[in-house]
């Protein structure tokens, strides 16, 4: 937690500094951009919002437990006959083990009141308890512990989503990282197309080239002039693909300037052999603390809790009531056993006969924690299945890159060897632009490989759900 607070602060500091135009700082990272989606991109703060939403699905499901005061009044006179009068201030208290506490005071007159009533002030004092169905638990309570549970769920349902928000980020930065890269190789490569343009030239004036060496010449650099524009296009289009997970604190999108680019030492601070975690490590992460699978663990916990309801509700439906009473509204302690004087009772029992809406919600319950089950095994193995998939892929891209390497280097040489040939005259420039062109080939695809490689070790921590 500590480390993603100080992603964050990085970001947020650096924020108004990068990519806007001022000469000392005209780069962005992959750790700035990071802070910056997880700070203010809408999904980020909708994943945050999810969490409020299940806090107050709580608050709304501990309500059921609130004290609750009532008062009833009511009065009747007829041709001049006082029916009755009558005033009924309760106080109800559930409790989390089932009982309701209940205490009022009752203020009764009239001519014509109801013989069960008794006339005057009277106060009581009282207990409901369930002795059959909704005595371990009820709905009140199922409620409450799925609404928990739903809460904790938030957090992992949060992470999940983060961790497929970085995903996309960072790929597409990765992307634009190439696009830049590649950029920078044409711009190089053009410059010197271009010299050896201006060398020919000066030696066709000199007599020491043939004049059909300028049409070659000038071939080069137009084709890479094409390559050059290419390039550019592909860099505008990955930065304004990375812009839309780039936002502001004041919630409008925030558009990547075109004097922006990546940081240049990503590549060696995120493919370091270091960072990657070895395989057993990652399976052994993703099996724990994976968010599906997490969120699996709390589905099940919640119909385990709902299970556990539905058994309850097999049983018959019985409430005891008990009420000591008291005269006036001065309370003093019973004077008397439970059954003996001032007290009030009363048991009521309920048996369906056949149970057939029980019955079907309970084993309609147990197929569901059934098929949720089924489901989580089948998110493991494809989960398991994914880690393994990327881990061979990324040590595979690496190996690619030094082979690729080694290809780039072994055409350079080619490519001076020929120049110095040519320069000599001992060499066409044909052949030189030949070798100029797998030099730009090998070159590129070197770049793609790496990007490839970076976005596969994200896709390795991601499939692990660690990435962030």
């Amino acid at each position: 937690m500590i480390q993603k607070l100080l992603i964050v602060f990085i970001g947020c500091t650096f924020y108004s500094y990068t990519c806007t135009g001022q000469e000392n700082r005209m780069t962005l990272s992959l750790q700035e951009l990071t802070a910056m989606v997880l700070q203010f991109h809408p999904i980020a703060k909708q994943a945050t919002i999810q969490i409020g939403e299940a806090k107050q699905a709580l608050r709304i499901s501990r309500g059921a437990f609130d004290p609750l005061f009532s008062y009833n009044i009511a009065e009747k006179t007829f041709d001049g006959t006082a029916y009755y009068a009558y005033q009924q201030p309760t106080l109800t208290i559930p409790t989390w083990f089932g009982l309701t506490l209940r205490t009022g005071v009752e203020q009764v007159d009239g001519n014509r009141i109801d013989p069960t009533e008794t006339l005057g002030r009277s106060s009581y004092m009282g207990i409901q308890i369930p002795l059959g169905r909704d005595l371990l638990t009820d709905k009140r309570r199922t409620d409450l512990q799925k609404a928990k549970i739903a809460k904790e769920a938030s957090y992992t349902e949060r992470r999940k989503m983060l961790n497929d928000l970085l995903l996309e980020a960072h790929s597409a930065y990765w992307e634009w990282w190439q696009s830049a890269r590649i950029y920078q190789i044409a711009s190089a490569a053009l410059n010197v197309a271009k010299k050896r343009a201006e060398f020919v030239k000066g030696s066709v004036q000199l007599g020491d080239r043939p004049a059909i060496d300028t049409t070659e010449a000038l071939a080069q650099v137009q084709l890479f002039e094409l390559q050059w524009n290419t390039a550019l296009l592909n860099l505008r289009k990955t930065q304004w693909e990375l812009s839309q997970y780039l936002w502001q604190e004041n919630q409008t999108p925030y558009n990547l300037p075109a004097n922006c680019n990546p940081a240049s030492n990503d590549f060696d601070r995120f493919s370091s052999k270091k960072s990657i975690t070895p395989l057993d490590s990652l399976l052994s992460t993703a099996m724990t603390n994976h968010p599906e699978l997490v969120l699996y663990n709390y589905k099940l916990n919640s119909l385990g809790i709902e299970k556990r309801y539905r058994t309850q509700q097999l049983l018959p439906k019985a409430n005891f009531n008990y009420n000591f009473l008291e005269k006036g509204y001065q309370w003093t302690a019973p004077k008397s056993v439970l059954f003996e004087n001032n007290f009030q009772y009363g048991l009521s029992l309920q048996i369906p006969l056949r149970f057939s809406y029980e019955r079907g919600e309970y084993r309609k319950i147990k197929y569901s924690i059934q098929s949720t089950t089924l489901e989580q095994d089948l998110k493991r193995v494809q989960i398991e299945n994914k880690v393994r998939a990327h881990y061979f892929e990324v040590e595979n891209l690496s190996k690619q890159i030094e082979l690729q390497e080694k290809i780039v280097t072994n055409t350079q040489i080619l490519l001076r060897g020929e120049e110095l040939r040519f320069r000599a005259g001992e060499s066409s420039l044909f052949l030189v632009n030949a070798r100029e062109t797998r030099v730009w080939e090998a070159t590129q695809k070197l770049e793609e490989i790496k990007t490839k490689y970076l976005i596969a070790i994200q896709k390795l921590f991601w499939s692990a759900g660690v990435l962030i």
